[in-house]
């Protein structure tokens, strides 16, 4: 299995954040920001379906220059662990999150310390719908029994839900293998893998079981596609955590969420990202 990184030039942290959120409706796995480009990690063979429709999107939104390479699977690993750097969250009570891999010093003090697999798949706490989700999770008011994290790629959300103390017991759903892969060593390092529950799949593998709490943080048209499913899902009083989407697209995330019967409780932004939380009625 073939990656391929197209390099992205641009021009402003706006231009960016919308070509990211625009992105995630294809097929790609993974992102990187830097100061001056946007590199998106996605299967060659994928990337050659929807590489005539990502061209025209990049010149719609003022792309002049980008290139694509491929990265060999044997490789992959030891570049991304050698470039994964360590983040922290804070939550409102001053509380500390660590997100890191193994070979990172590991935190002293009363500090949630995530630990994962960093390997192709989305969700390391370096995009800030990740960390804004952890800090989410890490407020809740209760403790639930059950919690989904539906598309967990390297399992961050569900190991901050169990470490945290918000949730008793986490499935973690993700319809790539490499994510579930993670997840699951992800959980091994953070001591939490008798409490997650990992599959392979979308919605479809979870969607007839109940749960106290979803989080999810996807994308906006996948988000909207499942929440018909998260209404069913959820009792009375369940919560439901949603990211992965930007700001001027609240407003449609919150209206589809109150035609299965949630009501909006909060919403929480930063740099144009948002988190959306509800609660079933």
């Amino acid at each position: 299995m073939e990656y391929l990184s197209l390099d992205i030039e641009i021009f402003s942290q706006e231009q960016s954040d919308i070509l990211m959120a625009m992105l995630e409706d294809y097929p790609f796995e993974s992102f990187e920001q830097e100061s001056d480009s946007l590199r998106a990690y996605i299967q060659q063979k994928e990337y050659d379906g929807c590489k005539a429709d990502v061209e025209q999107l990049l010149a719609q939104w003022g792309v002049k220059h980008f290139s694509t390479r491929i990265i060999e699977q044997q490789n992959w690993n030891s570049e991304w662990e050698s470039d994964f750097e360590p983040v922290e969250v804070t939550t409102a009570d001053g509380r500390a999150i660590m997100i890191r891999a193994e070979h990172h010093t590991p935190p002293e003090g009363d500090v949630i310390d995530v630990v994962v697999a960093p390997r192709m798949s989305f969700g390391t706490g370096h995009h800030i719908t990740t960390a804004l989700m952890s800090q989410s999770i890490a407020e809740m008011d209760k403790t639930c029994d059950r919690a989904l994290d539906m598309g967990c790629g390297t399992g961050v959300l569900a190991i901050v839900a169990l470490k945290s103390g918000r949730a008793k017991s986490v499935v973690a759903v993700d319809i790539d293998d490499w994510a579930c892969e993670s997840c699951r060593d992800s959980a091994l390092l953070s001591g939490v893998a008798e409490s997650i529950d990992v599959r392979c799949g979308s919605i479809d593998v979870v969607a007839s079981e109940r749960v106290d709490a979803i989080f999810a943080n996807i994308n906006r048209n996948i988000l909207l596609m499942m929440m018909t499913s998260f209404g069913e899902m959820l009792p009375r009083g369940g919560k439901l955590l949603m990211s992965g989407f930007l700001v001027e697209d609240v407003a449609i995330i919150r209206s589809a969420a109150e035609r299965e019967g949630f009501a909006f409780v909060a919403q929480r932004e930063r740099e144009g990202w948002a988190v959306v939380e509800c609660v079933k009625c």
